[in-house]
């Protein structure tokens, strides 16, 4: 009851205790319902009032006039574990999404989270992060740990250590299991291994999170992958997220209606599914992960090294290049310098594309971005209200410096896809809803003061393919748990997040 008085006292413009910031005169965009001119208290780390024209005192008071108030944007793709974990106390402010307004990130993605994933989130307290972070534990993390790298099925005793494995990680915390069936070794595992694995996520209340088996057509094709994903969710019992959708490459462009048309098919009979997605029409994968066929890859490196010169891997590798649209569309964003920055077409010259891609794998495996997805298919999954905003940051794509702030500037403001009220729900509240983030992703009195103050006339991606490391502009402030994290446009350096663990249901695991 205290709570409902307070709360009506706030939207009514009062507020029972005075504020440690009043932000005042900003378009507020709550998270749902209609955006309004008014103002938002904050006291410590939580919103203790919203209103069109709030009557307290502040401590202090920041003009946004002309600005939208959004909550802090939750990224639920974000491969920032080295940046959050590391030893670097910049690096774990994670400057290239504070400049952006995301105020949250979910790490451990595409099968890789770590295994202690209790440890993971007690990291926070020992090393001060700039952003608030939950975790996945990985499918790759448990196959490997049990199986190697091998191409083989899992006995029985193996079944039940990747489960105990799952399980152990979910008491300490993790979101759920994520996987990317599309990398080896993960690609070796059959369905119902995979839905083993994930049921003892789901059965203490977790998510499976996926990078797809296939979003193009190399081994089952895109319809055949979404339809597995969905069967492994109704197997384990858990709600399906599906990462970073696309339809990639030329032989499914123009499949987005497809696959929507089976997620909410999936959705109508009462299956939860859902998705993120990062508005560029470049993937970012490595070269290897492109063009190098799973068979390849078993046994590791050294057994890869060892085939690559083979007929039958030259020749898939010369399919899957097809498959990207050719040497033009793979542009190699780092290794060595030789060939960092240059497309594969560039560095092959008159040579086989294929020798040349083997040349460079040879010294390195570089990340390449791949340019094959059409503007019709990421608009088409980008206006559905179950696909949320997402980056899948990763090293030398602008997608980890600009995805959000991009989204905003074309898709909003350019090509109006979206408005801005639905742009803000799909890049925090659904993530929040979603996720079961309690206290997050809405501007309401009792949430949890993770803010965005940004010009909408300004706000958007400086990151290029040639330049990815550029911050976002346009962002005047970002408030991390009630602290101030960037103003006037720069990190102050306050390192304010916090970790985020998911919590099993009562009696579920050992104390």
């Amino acid at each position: 009851m205290r709570a409902a008085i307070l709360a009506g006292l706030a939207l009514l413009g009062a507020a029972p205790v005075p504020a440690d910031l009043l932000i005042r005169g900003g378009t507020v965009v709550a998270g749902e319902g209609a955006s309004f001119t008014g103002d938002v208290a904050v006291r410590g780390d939580r919103i203790v009032a919203v209103g069109r024209k709030l009557s307290l005192s502040a401590a202090r008071v920041v003009e946004a006039r002309g600005l939208i108030v959004a909550p802090g944007f939750i990224d639920p793709h974000a491969h920032v574990e080295a940046e959050l974990l590391g030893e670097d106390a910049r690096a774990r402010l994670v400057g290239k999404f504070l400049m952006q307004g995301v105020t949250t990130a979910f790490i451990g993605n595409d099968g890789g989270g770590a295994l202690d994933s209790g440890a993971v989130l007690a990291s926070a307290k020992a090393r001060p992060v700039g952003i608030n972070y939950a975790t996945y534990v990985g499918f790759g993390s448990v196959r490997r740990a049990v199986l190697g790298e091998a191409d083989r099925a899992r006995t029985a005793t193996e079944r039940a250590r990747m489960q105990a494995l799952v399980t152990r990680a979910m008491c300490g915390g993790a979101l759920g299991l994520s996987s990317g069936l599309f990398y080896a070794p993960q690609s070796f595992a059959r369905t119902d291994e995979v839905a083993d694995v994930a049921r003892a996520a789901g059965k203490l209340g977790g998510f499976y999170d996926t990078h797809l088996r296939d979003e193009s057509s190399y081994t089952i094709g895109l319809e055949a992958a979404v339809a597995e994903a969905l069967a492994i969710g109704r197997r384990a019992g858990a709600p399906v997220h599906i990462a970073h959708i696309k339809a990639l490459g030329a032989d499914v462009e123009g499949h987005a209606p497809r696959v929507i048309a089976a997620i909410e098919a999936a959705r109508a009979a009462g299956q939860r599914v859902t998705a993120d997605q990062y508005p560029w029409d470049a993937s970012g994968t490595s070269l290897v992960a492109a063009l190098v066929p799973g068979w390849v890859q078993a046994g590791g490196r050294g057994a890869m090294l060892a085939q690559l010169d083979q007929p039958r891997a030259r020749s898939e590798m010369a399919e899957n290049l097809r498959r990207r649209g050719g040497p033009a569309k793979l542009l190699l964003t780092g290794g060595p310098a030789p060939y960092r920055g240059r497309t594969l077409a560039d560095i092959a010259g008159a040579r086989d594309p294929v020798a040349a891609a083997i040349e460079v794998i040879r010294v390195e495996d570089p990340p390449v971005a791949s340019f094959n997805q059409s503007e019709r298919d990421i608009e088409a999954f980008m206006r559905r209200p179950w696909v949320m905003t997402g980056s899948d940051a990763s090293t030398g794509h602008p997608r980890a410096y600009g995805s959000f702030a991009r989204k905003y500037a074309v898709y909003v403001r350019a090509r109006r896809v979206l408005d801005p009220a639905a742009f803000v729900a799909r890049s925090s509240t659904l993530a929040a809803d979603t996720f079961g983030l309690k206290d997050r992703g809405r501007i309401a009195p009792g949430a949890f003061a993770d803010l965005v103050l940004f010009d909408p006339a300004r706000y958007a991606a400086r990151a290029t393919y040639q330049r990815p490391t550029e911050p976002a502009a346009g962002v005047a402030m970002v408030l991390v748990n009630g602290r101030v994290a960037v103003e006037g446009g720069r990190l102050t350096g306050v390192a304010a997040g916090r970790a985020l663990p998911r919590t099993p249901p009562a009696g579920a695991c050992p104390r």
